[in-house]
């Protein structure tokens, strides 16, 4: 009874998704299939980014431009920093519970972060690919179809671009810091000139700020196609722009301010620094006029010893693009 209960089954299950995987076939007209017809220029606003670093985990915008240079180099530049102190956490625990200072006119440091570099394209090329294009419609929206089943796929081919590149560039960041901390998980301590060591209830923060320099490659995938299907779905595109990335960061400018206590400077000789570091991250924006992009990364920041760990994510709402052409629209008599 069993075996013949469980053969029942297995030939129920086969007959439905037999037939539930069937579907009417569809069948378009091709408009475009060209991921080298790309614009050149990308402005990025970033609205939110959200960062859990060691060092000082914070909140705030940023704006990001890039620039491609056909098939041979790509631009950046980015900017970031935090919203305000409430968003600046090791920042805001540093004005509200130190017991020592830094600089008299400027205490405690923002969180502030610039970054430049270059991307060359070591190789640049067109090979033949597949895509997967969601089937929408309106009429979707309208019928409440998304909500109830799941979204219809057409695989088509298509022609990808793919780049290996070689990155190089700099960066500059400061932040404020937690030394108590950090003396504590490295088993050391700062002390004045006289040898006077802080107290075991003392509260110490200063400032970090760092020059580096990085070094990494790139892999990119760019689509750019579209296609007209027929059954009324409309114009449908696939135009991602992808990108991973892995770069060894080298800091030779890291350094940390001594603090003020009691009249005198304690200094910061005795705590640990990491000049090296790395980051791997993907970065994904679209072939539009008007988009957005993503970016997730995470890796080990150039920083005092054992607080260089991050994960950072970035949101860009909207990336403004442009081919930089000077063309007009023009009408036949």
């Amino acid at each position: 009874m069993v075996k013949r209960l469980f053969t029942f089954l297995i030939i129920f299950i086969a007959g439905a998704v037999n037939v539930f995987g069937q579907g009417k076939t569809v069948t378009y007209k091709e408009l475009y299939d060209d991921p080298y017809d790309t614009k050149k220029l990308f402005i990025h606003f970033q609205p939110l980014y959200g960062e859990v670093w060691s060092t000082n985990t914070n909140i705030g915008f940023g704006l990001e431009v890039e620039y491609l240079l056909e098939d041979k180099l790509q631009i950046r530049a980015s900017a970031r920093k935090a919203y305000g102190q409430a968003f600046d956490l090791t920042r805001d625990a540093a004005v509200k519970n130190s017991t020592v200072n830094t600089n008299i006119e400027s205490p405690w440091n923002i969180l502030n972060y610039y970054e430049a570099g270059v991307t060359y394209h070591i190789k640049d090329f067109e090979s033949d690919s597949e895509t997967k294009i969601v089937l929408y419609s309106d009429r979707y929206r309208k019928n409440n179809k998304w909500a109830a089943s799941t979204p219809e796929l057409i695989k088509i081919p298509s022609k990808v671009r793919k780049i290996y590149g070689a990155r190089l560039g700099g960066i500059y960041y400061d932040s404020s810091v937690d030394l108590d901390r950090a003396m504590k998980n490295q088993g050391t301590t700062m002390s004045s000139p006289s040898g006077e060591p802080f107290p075991n209830d003392a509260k110490v923060y200063s400032n970090m700020s760092s020059y580096a320099i990085y070094l990494g490659g790139s892999m990119s995938w760019y689509k750019n196609i579209a296609v007209d299907p027929d059954r009324s779905f409309g114009v449908l595109i696939n135009d991602l722009m992808f990108t991973t990335y892995l770069d060894l960061i080298y800091a030779p400018g890291l350094r940390v301010e001594d603090v003020f206590y009691n009249g005198e400077i304690y200094s910061s000789d005795n705590i640990e620094l990491t000049k090296f570091g790395f980051r791997a991250g993907i970065q994904g924006k679209f072939n539009r006029t008007w988009g957005w992009s993503y970016n997730i990364e995470t890796g080990l920041r150039p920083t005092v010893k054992t607080q260089g760990f991050y994960i950072l994510g970035k949101i860009s709402f909207p990336v403004f693009a442009t081919k930089l052409e000077n063309t007009r629209e023009a009408f036949g008599k």
